[in-house]
């Protein structure tokens, strides 16, 4: 069976951060030769997470953590995402001066504002917090990650879980770093942390997701060997970020992992959701739906 080649543009959502405006910066201008047409908006990853869940677009970037939900309707692409070492996600307090030391116990019953409940940082917090936080932690409340940093500071909630830039920043908002998740992941398994995945509606057919594949590949490529292409376009959607950390930020996300998976890859993927599906806290997901054309 043969799927009809489509006329209309993919519809394509990632986030503003500058990692994925940098990836994604040459399909979407037209740089990369041959590649489908786009149109592409931009969302928060718990909204991305949520439009997965209901097969509301093309190609999507969203958490690890969300794909025991959407591997029916959706493959995961070996390009694109955001995996690494070193980058994982932070909890971060309120700071209470450098000589007094706070350990995860201090979250045993307090509120942790988290920026998506089926979010890859959300996912590794559970684990750590299991065999960290005896008792476990109180309340959890969802919130887009910008808000969070603020939210902590304000004493809104007692503690925040972050991503993104806000590892160059929690300082300036008053805050120190409790329990680094990619530290506790990467000590505990050997494996690169994932976060977020790139995936293709299956539909589309295997003719299709291997173009799609190679134009974010080629995407990829076209941003590493002309940076200054995607520069402005970058800043633009940063989020009034300064351009130091939205270089740093890329320079951390966009790593090797981001133009192939490869073995490492796809074992750490592999590793997260057996791991946590052993816990309990997503569904178990066959081997082979992680293979795109599984």
């Amino acid at each position: 069976m043969t799927t009809e080649p489509r006329t209309e543009p993919l519809t394509l959502v990632h986030s503003p951060c500058p990692n994925d405006t940098f990836v994604f910066h040459a399909w979407t201008h037209g740089l990369v030769p041959g590649a489908p047409a786009v149109d592409l908006s931009y969302a928060d990853i718990d909204v991305t997470n949520g439009q997965a869940e209901r097969g509301e677009l093309d190609v999507i970037k969203l958490s690890y953590a969300q794909l025991p939900w959407i591997l029916d309707e959706y493959a995961l692409l070996p390009t694109g995402g955001a995996l690494g070492r070193g980058c994982g996600p932070l909890v971060l307090v309120r700071d209470a001066g450098a000589s007094v030391a706070v350990a995860p116990s201090a979250l045993t019953g307090r509120t942790v504002a988290v920026p998506s409940e089926r979010s890859t940082a959300y996912l590794l917090f559970r684990l750590w917090a299991a065999a960290e936080v005896p008792g476990g932690v109180g309340s959890i409340t969802v919130m887009p990650f910008d808000e969070i940093m603020p939210a902590v500071a304000a004493g809104k909630v007692d503690a925040g879980l972050v991503i993104h830039e806000a590892r160059f920043t929690y300082r300036d908002h008053g805050l120190s770093c409790l329990a680094d998740m990619g530290e506790h992941w990467e000590a505990t398994t050997g494996l690169p942390i994932p976060l977020g995945a790139i995936v293709a509606r299956r539909s589309l057919g295997a003719e299709a997701l291997g173009r799609i594949t190679d134009s974010i590949r080629a995407s990829v490529r076209h941003a590493w060997d002309r940076p200054e292409d995607s520069r402005a376009y970058v800043l633009e959607h940063a989020q009034e970020m300064d351009p130091g950390v939205a270089d740093r930020h890329i320079g951390l996300y966009v790593n090797e992992f981001t133009a192939d998976l490869g073995e490492d890859g796809y074992a750490a993927v592999r590793g997260l959701l057996t791991r946590a599906a052993a816990e309990g806290l997503v569904p178990p997901v066959p081997r082979e739906r992680l293979d795109p054309a599984g």
